[in-house]
């Protein structure tokens, strides 16, 4: 297969964080009853016209602001003609040669360690668009129910160039975008309910040769599922060319349960769908003005934030990278610091990524839904820098912190003993007393054994219930085995 080169682009349908539809007063609540959430404009009955959510448009230069793209100052919404079961009006409203968002670019981050590399993602276009019902085909037999609540829900189609060139980068921009219409604010990205599809248009090609033909993949609601649906599709595209067969241009369908994917219908082209300007929808004027506005409203974006992580903190690029994939995330550390110093602004990005994150991934949990605040994390790295703790009690204080056991780290180190021995008298009353319990591990050691070091440390911190400093254990135990 390194005789072939894979080429990638991805559609992305974003569903909008708006309380109403794209060109009507309906909810887009989900989870209603079917068909209750369908306004007559929704429904396309006669005489109804469409008036646009400004919120929408909105959400639409919030995006385009955010991936450095130009926002027209004048779009213009376009009939796209198709008969489906699902879409009353035998058209969907959409834009077609005048996009509100054109050009911009995402950077990605792929693969860990001495293999990671970022890559700069070029976008095409952004456009405003209304999504279609859906056809229920499981609850009746024989026959296809229609729900009509999806209808006229707003929807902002994201069009990349075909820079992409395996599954692994596909997924890591889906997982940028993704993350980045949750960081704006323009989709809750729900991919269970369909709140973020992506379709991925994969080809294959001898390298210096025109690209091959296209097959798009339809409908990927999950990160997993792009990955195996595009990594199926390159080694059936390749087997077929090595194989003297021609790949034909199509839309595809991937099937979770078989990990293969199947041939939909062959694919349109623009022309098949006879675009032309919506007559009911005036063209869309956005001004100098509100694009200011937006801009004045965007929070940092992560590229951003993960720059000044790097240059505030003192982070590497992987952990400014890991800390802003979400914004909660980002927050949550921040939080953090606040409280422990900047100075202990590392401890707190291994506390919140790797401890914390752990727990909250054992549990199900969002960072959002922790039980542990960041205050309160913030406490207890301040209580492991100024020597109050051990790394090794702090585990059992975290512990304690998110079943509830007490209001702060401090609460629960006076409540429970916990505060670390640092008095160097004691410590060193206690390293005699284990050394002469405990000869053979000092003849062993003398032996050059260095486990029998490790079995002495363990005797004094049993003997200290973990308690004591473990760096002054350690200092000790050699000055003495040294004597």
């Amino acid at each position: 297969m390194s005789q072939w080169e894979v080429v990638i682009g991805i559609e992305t349908h974003v569903q909008l964080a708006t309380a109403s539809k794209i060109f009507s007063g309906a909810s887009t609540a989900f989870g209603a009853a079917p068909n209750t959430q369908a306004s007559p404009v929704d429904l396309a009955l006669p005489g109804v016209l469409p008036v646009l959510n400004r919120k929408a448009v909105e959400c639409a230069i919030r995006f385009g602001l955010a991936v450095d793209a130009t926002v027209a100052g004048k779009s213009v919404f376009a009939r796209k003609n198709y008969f489906y079961p699902d879409l009353p009006k035998g058209y969907q409203i959409s834009q077609f040669e005048l996009p509100v968002v054109q050009g911009g670019h995402v950077t990605i981050a792929v693969g860990q360690g001495d293999k990671a590399y970022e890559k700069r993602i070029n976008l095409t276009r952004a456009h405003l668009e209304e999504d279609a019902g859906k056809s229920l085909h499981e609850d009746f037999h024989g026959r296809t129910g229609i729900d009509l609540n999806r209808a006229g829900t707003p929807l902002l189609e994201i069009v990349t160039e075909p820079d992409m060139r395996s599954a692994d980068e596909a997924v890591a921009y889906a997982k940028a975008l993704h993350a980045l219409v949750r960081w704006i604010g323009i989709c809750d990205g729900n991919m269970q309910e369909g709140s973020f599809r992506c379709d991925a248009n994969v080809s294959v090609h001898k390298p210096g040769t025109p690209f091959g033909t296209r097959r798009e993949i339809k409908n990927l609601n999950s990160f997993r599922f792009l990955k195996e649906a595009i990594e199926y599709e390159v080694r059936w595209q390749i087997e077929t060319l090595e194989d003297g067969g021609k790949i034909q241009q199509a839309t595809v369908l991937f099937d979770p349960a078989t990990g293969e994917t199947r041939a939909m219908r062959s694919k349109e082209d623009a022309h098949d769908y006879r675009y032309f300007p919506d007559p009911d929808l005036l063209p869309l004027v956005i001004s100098p003005e509100w694009i200011d506005r937006t801009r004045a409203d965007l929070p940092e974006l992560p590229q951003a934030k993960k720059q000044r992580f790097m240059a505030e903190y003192g982070l590497s690029s992987y952990d400014a990278t890991t800390l802003t994939a979400s914004l909660e995330t980002a927050d949550y550390f921040e939080a953090t610091v606040a409280v422990a110093g900047k100075a202990s602004a590392k401890p707190c990005a291994n506390w919140v990524m790797v401890d914390l994150a752990a727990r909250l991934n054992k549990e199900g949990l969002e960072i959002g839904q922790s039980p542990v605040s960041a205050a309160q994390l913030g406490g207890l790295v301040a209580r492991i820098a100024d020597n109050t703790i051990s790394n090794a009690i702090a585990k059992k204080v975290f512990e304690a912190l998110w079943a509830g056991e007490g209001v702060s780290a401090d609460a629960i180190i006076e409540q429970q003993g916990l505060k670390q021995i640092t008095d160097t008298g004691a410590i060193e009353k206690l390293v005699d007393e284990v050394l002469a319990a405990n000869p053979a591990n000092v003849a062993e050691f003398k032996a050059g054994k260095e486990k029998a070091f490790n079995a002495l440390v363990g005797q004094v911190m049993k003997a200290t219930k973990g308690k004591a400093n473990p760096q002054q254990v350690n200092d000790l135990l050699r000055q003495k085995l040294a004597g």
